[in-house]
């Protein structure tokens, strides 16, 4: 399948209406969190905005305080149960949970589901960070914590925030958003040196393909592509979690910190330890 040529840009028939403009505004007053993009706006509506993306924030930091060290597991929402990557997302969590490790998603369907369940099998601890959309989401029943969000970028922060490490399998736009925006953050600096695991060698492979393209023609740096752990392998993938998300860090198993009612925070239930930073 090969991409279509772009079509030339069409002129408009006709100038904008007032109509129009009366369409456009009153869709920002009834989708407020959809227009974050949109442009300048009055001070007082920007101020709201501030706030909600505030209160995901807090939100997300009082879910996540006790969740321990996670690994973040990112993949499509349309993959079914049953199927090789729904099966060999549910062994990542089971073996990233027997690690002592958190096993976080953005908390929906398909491979998301698969981690989560995976982890909860083993019962070991799962958590979903998910968003609020008008369709597609919706929250899977293997988490033991979860946090809703509005705002995607919100959402990217707190799945990259508490994790050691990174396992990808096939998704779509928004899961190649997911291991790029992570990749840039290691490669400027922004973030540790954590493994990125990519499985699903069938789908990525040509993805792969272009990143060692890039660093060819010199648009990223010649050892970028070295970031990226390329196996199908869950044996292979424990091992490089092992070496670079465990021995690394000098992680060993301790005790969570208890919450403290006096603030409302809330616990997990399970387990009682996992991997800590020595």
């Amino acid at each position: 399948m090969t991409a279509p040529d772009c079509p030339d840009r069409p002129e408009p028939e006709s100038p904008i209406t007032e109509a129009e403009i009366q369409e456009a505004d009153r869709f920002e007053l009834e989708h407020v969190d959809r227009t974050l993009l949109g442009g300048p706006r009055s001070r007082l509506r920007e101020l709201g905005t501030l706030g909600r993306v505030c209160w995901d924030f807090m939100k997300a930091f009082r879910t996540m305080h006790f969740s321990g060290p996670c690994v973040t597991i990112f993949g499509s929402a349309r993959t079914r149960e049953g199927t090789t990557y729904y099966e060999l997302a549910r062994e990542m969590g089971k073996r990233v949970a027997e690690l002592g490790f958190t096993v976080v998603t953005g908390g929906g369907p398909g491979i998301m589901e698969a981690g989560n369940r995976g982890a909860h099998e083993a019962g070991g601890r799962s958590i979903g960070v998910n968003i609020e959309l008008p369709f597609e989401q919706h929250l899977n029943p293997y988490v033991d914590r979860s946090v809703d969000m509005h705002y995607f970028f919100t959402r990217k922060v707190i799945l990259v925030k508490y994790s050691y490490a990174f396992v990808v399998l096939p998704g779509g736009a928004g899961t190649m958003d997911e291991l790029f925006e992570t990749m840039t953050l290691i490669q400027t600096g922004k973030l540790r040196d954590f493994p990125i695991v990519l499985m699903g060698r069938d789908y990525w492979q040509p993805l792969m393909d272009f990143v060692y393209r890039m660093a060819e023609a010199g648009t990223i740096s010649p050892g970028d592509p070295e970031l990226i752990f390329f196996t199908d392998d869950p044996d292979e993938a424990i091992a490089h979690l092992k070496r670079h998300a465990v021995r690394q860090f000098g992680l060993r198993r301790r005790r969570i910190p208890s919450p403290r009612s006096i603030l409302g925070e809330q616990g997990m239930d399970t387990p009682a330890s996992a991997a800590r930073p020595s």
